[in-house]
């Protein structure tokens, strides 16, 4: 008796992944372990109806990864070192998490010495580059397999499909496709697919509900969310969580991303991160007073640089832990209290505290007074720093 080939399946229990299932196990007769990662857009309640769901369809064994720490330490923290808004708006919600996911997928298709992998990802976004080319360089060899992308399904193919096969569940679309994770969640729908339209009120996951005013403050300890109003956290993932339900109800971090996707489209996408632009903000306001004007300047293009190599999947270049080394030190001193005032759809950085604090009365109060120096100081080093700009100019006015 021949035996089955083993392929490893990212899988989230949606309609994409349960058709791959069926297609993988009762067409192609592959033994099918499903995997699904986590990284913190699932609650145990979610996690335990996709494994049952996944058994029901026939997968050989089902894991679930707990990847929310993991996910923090290896990506999102440096996202927050550099302050990284993808075309200064969007917080890399959906393409940061999608590395997590596929390096733990490599991983299990590893540990199981799996024939093939497969992932249900579309030939029309990003996804599909970040999930490939993460196999190639972790598991080069093993087939990848995208019944999706390759077989062109429409929607309607792939429920017709099910149906045959006797599957059971929900098949009505939502109005809007929403995906949930530590750093953010996105929502995809009808007025995301032109260029012009704003998402109504009800199209958004949190719903206002704060109305008054509220003064917080948050606590980074080189860098890192570790304390949210004297309330101090085992892991900045759980201080993470709990602001996002403080500034959630406030209606934060709402906005529309135009960006440019991996294969050359342009595409736009509704977003809702309260507590990733609180932090983001937050800890920038901290920087522009702790660090000096050229660490601030080249974090400022290195950070660009590796949110931009991120988002289009590139984990894996070692330049990238040659930034997170440079991140890491300019961060020796980002350390202090940061005050943020909440209302309803904005908020304001109030100001910080810090013992690192750069902007200090001892060395003078700028447009007041100073005490490093002279007004003869001044005169002299304006004619010097000026000099060779000066020859430039009587050389070519001769």
């Amino acid at each position: 008796m021949s035996v089955s080939k083993k392929v490893v399946l990212g899988f989230s229990g949606g309609l994409d992944t349960t058709y791959c299932v069926k297609y993988l196990s009762e067409d192609k007769g592959y033994e099918v372990h499903s995997i699904i990662v986590n990284t913190g857009g699932f609650t145990d309640a979610e996690l335990t109806q996709i494994e049952q769901h996944a058994y029901s369809l026939g997968v050989k064994t089902h894991t679930t990864v707990n990847a929310v720490k993991s996910y923090y330490d290896s990506i999102i923290k440096f996202l927050i070192y550099g302050n990284v808004l993808k075309n200064n708006t969007y917080p890399l919600s959906v393409s940061a998490e999608r590395l997590s996911q596929a390096l733990h997928i490599a991983e299990h298709a590893k540990k199981l010495n799996a024939d093939a992998v497969a992932h249900g990802s579309t030939g029309a976004g990003n996804d599909q580059v970040r999930f490939d080319m993460i196999f190639h360089i972790m598991i080069p060899g093993t087939e990848i397999i995208t019944p999706i992308r390759d077989l062109k399904l429409s929607r309607e193919a792939e429920i017709s499909y099910l149906k045959s096969k006797g599957v059971n569940m929900n098949f009505e679309k939502s109005m809007y496709s929403i995906n949930k994770g530590l750093w953010g969640t996105s929502v995809g729908g009808k007025e995301t697919l032109n260029s012009k339209g704003i998402l109504p009120e009800e199209a958004w996951p949190t719903q206002v509900t704060a109305s008054e005013s509220r003064e917080i403050k948050l606590h980074f300890e080189k860098g890192e969310l570790t304390a949210i109003d004297g309330q101090i956290f085992e892991h900045p993932t759980a201080a993470i969580q709990h602001l996002q339900t403080i500034a959630g109800a406030y209606g934060l971090g709402r906005d529309i991303h135009v960006g440019d996707t991996i294969i050359g489209i342009k595409g736009r996408v509704g977003f809702e991160a309260a507590a990733p632009m609180v932090i983001l903000k937050a800890h920038h306001a901290l920087e522009k007073h702790v660090l000096t004007k050229w660490q601030l300047g080249w974090k400022d293009q290195l950070a660009q640089f590796y949110g931009n190599w991120l988002h289009e999947g590139q984990i894996l270049d070692p330049v990238m832990r040659d930034i997170e080394a440079f991140l890491t030190h300019s961060q020796q001193n980002v350390t202090g209290d940061v005050f943020v005032q909440l209302l309803p759809y904005r908020f304001h950085i109030i100001g910080i505290e810090s013992d690192f604090d750069l902007m200090n009365s001892k060395f003078g109060k700028y447009g007041e007074m100073n005490t490093g120096f002279t007004g003869e100081d001044v005169r002299g080093f304006s004619k010097i720093f000026g000099n060779q700009t000066s020859i430039w100019h009587k050389v070519n006015q001769s």
